[in-house]
């Protein structure tokens, strides 16, 4: 079955760690996140390692150790969390990236270029802060 919008394993992951931190009243270890998200520990290692490195998160070492959040959930919002995984997010008009499209006008209109707006718009509206009601 096909989709219009794909999150990769890296994006849900940080997303759902995050919030998962975020709402946790003691640090989160790995082995915690993992049993809530059902994802490999070894990669959300790794996803963690890069929020740790992009500032949203503090990792403590040992046996009491784990991820707290570096800022206040209200400080963070949902596109920043993806953009630090995945990139910075680029507005296209065309979803091949053609310069000159061979019909004169994209048969797409513009709806590539309002999604990305509209994911973009929706992202950075969500806090942290939302989800831990």
């Amino acid at each position: 079955m096909s989709k219009i919008f794909s999150l990769s394993e890296a994006g849900s992951i940080a997303i759902h760690g995050m919030v998962l931190i975020a709402k946790s009243e003691t640090k989160l270890n790995v082995v915690k996140i993992a049993e809530k998200t059902g994802s490999s520990k070894h990669h959300i290692a790794k996803v963690l390692r890069r929020l740790v490195k992009d500032d949203f998160l503090i990792s403590n070492r040992g046996p009491l150790g784990g991820f707290e959040l570096r800022k206040p959930a209200d400080q963070i919002n949902l596109l920043e969390i993806y953009e630090s995984i995945e990139g910075r997010i680029e507005i296209t008009k065309c979803p091949m990236n053609n310069p000159i499209c061979a019909f004169g006008k994209c048969l797409l209109s513009d709806v590539v270029g309002n999604m990305t707006q509209s994911f973009i718009d929706y992202m950075a509206g969500q806090k942290l802060s939302y989800y831990l009601k």
